[in-house]
């Protein structure tokens, strides 16, 4: 097949531009595809307090979570521990929130102090790590991580999201 020269410019020319096209879509889904990792947590005022026990958040960064619901409301734990509670007995803490309503929840990673979905942690029980409250749920983003804390903290037990209980959470309080 013959073609002319205008044709064959005209070729070269599209074909950096298909490119280009093709490089920002692919950034463009890279970017959706991670904005939930890398949205940063929300962090709490001098005056925030944890609606269980009442201690100022901020004092304790390093053990600090939190639940945001649809309707923009927002708490802050002083712990895990605190944070299981609340959602363990919403109608208690937040009589007007649902759990339906829940659009985040965050947890303060151990080794790396990030936040992270409190969905896809792993919890460590016991040990030699105190939390503000005294004995906590120690959250990692890792199943391996939270084996080596159990080694170097004395850790009992690892346990997933829907694995933690009232009555599991009671045992944390004795």
């Amino acid at each position: 097949m013959f073609t002319t020269e205008a044709q064959r410019s005209q070729g070269r020319s599209i074909r950096p531009l298909r490119l280009v096209i093709v490089c920002s879509l692919v950034l463009l889904f890279a970017a959706t595809a991670f904005a939930d990792e890398a949205m940063p947590a929300p962090h709490p005022g001098p005056n925030d307090k944890c609606p269980v026990c009442g201690m100022f958040v901020a004092r304790y960064p390093d053990f600090i979570a939190s639940v945001r619901f649809t309707t923009g409301a927002l708490f802050f734990f002083d712990g895990v521990k605190d944070m299981f509670k609340f959602l363990h007995d919403l109608a208690a803490y937040a009589p007007k929130l649902h759990k339906e309503d829940i659009a985040s929840m965050q947890v303060t990673e151990y080794y790396d102090m990030h936040s992270l979905d409190a969905r896809i942690a792993y919890y460590v029980m016991g040990g030699n790590v105190l939390g503000p409250m005294g004995h906590e749920l120690i959250p990692f983003k890792s199943e391996q991580d939270a084996q080596q804390f159990c080694k170097d903290h004395a850790g009992r037990r690892i346990v997933r999201f829907g694995e933690v209980t009232p009555a599991l959470i009671q045992q944390l309080d004795r």
